[in-house]
């Protein structure tokens, strides 16, 4: 890091814009550079390199030095990354559930099948927990059973159980409010 770069961390960090924007301006291009090889998606590269600036901008007095102001970026917009991956994956999970869902509801209401609103709530859970639920309360096994069923302690199967059962609780009360 040359001194005049230091010398504008150190003006940013006590709240210099005119420093801070040269310094962001310096590693513009390195950063939607980074993000483009690794996102291979030009408006996605794009939108990361925005976002990180956004929060380099906000947190540029927890920079401590210890590393090049360059991989502290890096960092910060791979993070950013990761988390955007993490939120498409379960949107998308999401939407292949949704229309499961709705596959089944179709073909339930075909062959003149009940479907209730409780398989609607269970719909709503994340699968640990509706597996735990079904396992429990409509199969009649021990948390201990589940537990060794699904490689998680009982403890953990107990927690699932408890937690999606408050959470079905409110599907159905909101459910009813809205009829």
């Amino acid at each position: 890091m040359d001194m005049e770069e230091q010398a504008w961390i150190r003006d940013a960090q006590q709240g210099d814009a005119l420093a801070l924007s040269k310094l962001l301006q310096k590693h513009y291009g390195l950063l939607r550079s980074y993000l483009l090889s690794i996102t291979l998606h030009t408006q996605l590269a794009e939108d990361l390199t925005q976002e990180t600036m956004l929060r380099v901008m906000d947190r540029i007095g927890l920079y401590n030095g210890q590393s090049k102001f360059s991989s502290w970026l890096i960092t910060i917009a791979t993070r950013l990354f990761i988390d955007h991956q993490r939120r498409r994956k379960r949107e998308r999970l999401w939407q292949e559930q949704e229309l499961s869902l709705r596959k089944l509801r179709w073909q339930a209401g075909i062959r003149q099948q009940p479907w209730s609103d409780a398989l609607d709530a269970l719909g709503v859970l994340t699968e640990d927990v509706r597996t735990a639920i079904v396992l429990k309360h409509y199969y009649g096994y021990s948390y201990e059973e589940i537990g060794e069923m699904t490689d998680v302690p009982a403890g953990t199967v107990k927690s699932r159980v408890h937690n999606g059962i408050k959470q079905l609780r409110k599907e159905l009360a909101s459910d009813e409010h809205d009829a």
